[in-house]
């Protein structure tokens, strides 16, 4: 029986040039034995439930809660009920934590499993779209969004640098003017003289969202411009610096709650 099971399992690892590994997979009964990773393992349960044994306890992640186990921390898994398990799991390596949290301590989660839908919304973005290319700069926003919140609840929040508009400015001209190529936050920081991370602040400061968010938008108001002139948005997209109609449209109906099919149509009517 559990070799016939074990044929149903399955992994899928998303884009391999991203800085942190994302996966979905489907376990019908066993996962796995006892291991340590040497990176934070954070896993949102899509369908089922999720049972584990970390730190000496026996833990129980249902479909919709957040599982966040600390580096080098053995934990095994396995599926907790009839329907398998199904879930959507990253690794963020601590060097690459400590280049946000800038010389603290890593937070730890004494929880690890969590329905806070603080950590829900800090994570989504990492747990989501697995199909589609992980835009850096979308990366380094949700990993400082994460890291940012774990260290505030972990009750050492992250010492901020004070903020600097000029950068943030240049910052958003660099943007302004490059909507069409791809652009990261070491981009950014090479255009503004600032470190990644304290221009990523900078710029919520004094524009009120993030840089990858603001990006986003401004593409987005490209592709209405292109749109009304009547071009295509299969080719409207890609002018606009997504990755395909598919990416853009994703974001289109987030930011505007529609379709830019159905927008398009009510312009028309």
């Amino acid at each position: 029986m559990h070799d016939n099971q074990a044929k149903q399992d399955w992994v899928k690892l998303a884009n391999p040039n991203a800085r942190v590994e994302r996966f979905e997979a489907f376990f019908g009964s066993h996962a796995f034995d006892p291991h340590r990773h040497d990176t934070y393992a954070i896993g949102r349960t899509v369908s089922g439930v999720h049972r584990f044994r970390y730190r000496g306890e026996s833990k129980v992640c249902l479909a919709g809660e957040t599982m966040i186990i600390h580096p080098d921390e053995q934990h095994d898994g396995c599926a907790g009920s009839d329907l398998g398990l199904r879930y959507r799991g990253i690794y963020i390596p601590p060097a690459l934590a400590q280049e946000i949290m800038r010389g603290k301590p890593l937070p730890f989660f004494a929880a690890s499993v969590t329905a806070d839908s603080r950590i829900a919304k800090a994570t989504d973005s990492l747990l989501s779209a697995l199909d589609e290319p992980f835009d850096p700069l979308a990366e380094d926003d949700a990993l400082q969004v994460f890291m940012t919140l774990m260290a505030e609840l972990s009750g050492a929040p992250i010492d901020k640098a004070a903020a600097h508009f000029a950068s943030a400015g240049l910052a958003r001209e660099y943007m302004d003017d490059n909507l069409d190529q791809p652009i990261t936050l070491d981009d950014l920081a090479a255009c503004a003289g600032r470190d990644r991370w304290n221009l990523s602040q900078d710029f919520r400061t004094f524009f009120g969202t993030s840089p990858h968010r603001y990006l986003t938008l401004r593409r987005l108001d490209r592709v209405k411009q292109l749109a009304l002139s009547g071009k295509a948005l299969a080719e409207a997209a890609p002018e606009a610096g997504f990755f395909d109609q598919s990416h853009m449209s994703r974001h289109f109906k987030k930011a505007f709650g529609l379709s830019p099919s159905r927008w398009c149509n009510l312009r028309k009517a």
